[in-house]
């Protein structure tokens, strides 16, 4: 048989090259190795992000909070796209539009060149990641194929925060901040290329879009978290704050109308109608709300305060991700015997107690003393949870919602972890503000000329009184962080009733659940 005819025997839509579903496997495990590891190699080069650009420290989270809103706000609508118009199509439009927007990113000139660039890579991900996903179901057959396909999704996800953490600092020591964001060009291309040839385009399915309510829930989001972050530069009775918090209240007012209405809503709220459900979504949006802040403010203390470099930097988290992977696996292989509660709230306990710890944080902290003891009882305590919430998540659900369910607690972590971190933001404003009134006496009467004339140019106190500066900041900020995990502990506590007789449905699935 010819090439041509074999061309014309092809279903439309098939791949090139099928019966590869090794490579097939390995193009889709790389898109969502590069979602993931976008978070972690972009937290690494922060620092000199903000030296290059020239952002302020409450301006720099936006660097964080523009890429975590637009993906978790679009999460659901992505995975919509890729039902209803093909997940092939849909996965490579999310691909190359992540591409082009790093490479945007990585050429910023201005402030609001990157940050537009990350809004950018925000609806790429969302796009291309659930996506992904859900084109292991359609590549796969169900059985032990699909299922080491979908251990192969979980390993990439949990591992993809560590490759990230060493490869930011790699990047960004030995060539530029700028390389974090360049490094996604040629993956995403090759993606992009070898996609049609060894994926098949999946069935369409019939469905609406539910535009109005990605647009109010992000837009007001994103409304929410520039009111917190205008209040720590301006303070509450700004103009714009005010005006800020308003509009968000009224988009969210009106989300939540739309979604009542929908046929086809991008978050059906019976899915809240649940107590364990419900509890769930609230210990993940404020466990999530404190991890993404002590993130973005421990990478500043490390570099800034104990003059890590970056490659210093990425080191000094990797025992995080080794704890966390720990209590993953010791709730994934008890979760069964003793039920979810346990591990909730232990886990949000241990979360309570690592960020009480960290708010006890100063200039002359050690990294053993003052970030790595407090950081392993934080993530071994996440790590209990992260597990246990996902499957909780999905307890009781028909088969037919457990994506929605799912997913939707995907873009509770996202969004807690923006309105989380503009909360600390907004602590942090106001304490280094205060602290900086009382050290600037002491560095007029002992700084020298040099720096008082660098500080007459940049309106930034040198060390060691920035280093103080910075230190009362962050330690207010994560008194805020320990403050909504007891939150989370108190939810686990008074809310979650589930058993164990609950979760047996759950017993095979819970591995692409975990993913």
């Amino acid at each position: 048989m010819t090439t041509s005819q074999l061309i014309k025997d092809q279903k439309p839509g098939a791949a090139r090259r099928e019966g590869r579903p090794g490579i097939a496997l390995a193009v889709i495990a790389a898109c969502q190795l590069m979602v993931v590891l976008d978070a972690t190699i972009v937290n690494i080069a922060l620092p000199h992000i903000q030296d290059a650009l020239k952002f302020s420290t409450t301006d720099l989270t936006w660097v964080v909070s523009a890429y975590t809103l637009t993906f978790g706000g679009l999460l659901l609508l992505g995975g919509r796209a890729g039902d209803i118009l093909g997940r092939r199509r849909v996965f490579m439009t999310g691909i190359l539009l992540f591409t082009f927007a790093s490479l945007l990113g990585g050429l910023a000139q201005e402030p609001w060149q990157l940050l537009a660039a990350r809004v950018l890579q925000g609806v790429g991900g969302a796009i291309a990641s659930p996506t992904s996903l859900a084109l292991i179901t359609t590549t796969f057959p169900e059985g032990p194929e699909r299922n080491r396909a979908f251990g192969v999704f979980a390993a990439v996800s949990a591992g993809g925060g560590a490759i990230g953490l060493l490869a930011g600092g790699m990047l960004t020591e030995w060539l530029d901040w700028r390389w974090v964001l360049f490094v996604n060009v040629p993956i995403g291309v090759l993606i992009a290329v070898l996609t049609p040839l060894y994926i098949s385009e999946s069935e369409r399915h019939s469905g609406r879009f539910d535009i109005a309510g990605a647009l109010t829930s992000t837009g007001g989001m994103a409304l929410l978290v520039y009111g917190f972050i205008r209040a720590a530069d301006e303070g509450w009775r700004d103009n714009l704050t005010i005006g800020s918090f308003g509009v968000a209240v009224v988009l969210l007012l009106a989300f939540a109308f739309i979604e009542s209405r929908a046929k086809e809503p991008i978050t059906p709220l019976r899915m809240f109608a649940d107590r364990n459900r419900s509890g769930t979504y609230v210990i993940m949006l404020s466990l999530a709300a404190a991890m993404f802040g002590m993130f973005f403010y421990i990478v500043l203390f490390v570099q800034n305060v104990l003059d890590y470099s970056p490659i210093q930097a990425g080191l000094a988290f990797l025992p995080v991700t080794v704890v966390i992977a720990l209590g993953a696996g010791l709730s994934q292989r008890f979760l069964p015997v003793l039920g979810p509660k346990p591990f909730m709230l232990t886990g949000s306990a241990l979360a309570v107690t690592g960020l009480a710890w960290q708010a006890l944080i100063s200039s002359d902290s050690s990294y053993v003393g003052g970030v790595l003891g407090p950081m392993l009882i934080f993530g071994f305590g996440m790590g209990l949870n992260f597990v246990t919430l996902t499957i909780t998540a999905v307890s009781g659900v028909a088969q037919h919602e457990a994506g929605a369910a799912s997913g939707l607690l995907n873009t509770t972590q996202q969004v807690g972890g923006s309105l989380g971190l503009s909360i600390l933001t907004t602590v942090f404003g106001s304490a280094s503000k205060d602290e900086a009134e009382k050290q600037l006496p002491h560095f007029m009467a002992d700084g020298s000329a040099e720096q008082k004339a660098e500080f007459a140019k940049s309106h930034q106190l040198p060390a060691p009184w920035g280093h103080e500066v910075l230190a009362q900041g962050i330690s207010s900020g994560f008194v805020a962080a320990a403050s909504m995990a007891v939150l989370a502990l108190a939810t686990a506590w008074l809310v979650i009733k589930v058993r164990k007789s609950d979760l047996e449905a759950l017993a095979g699935t819970a591995g692409p659940g975990v993913g």
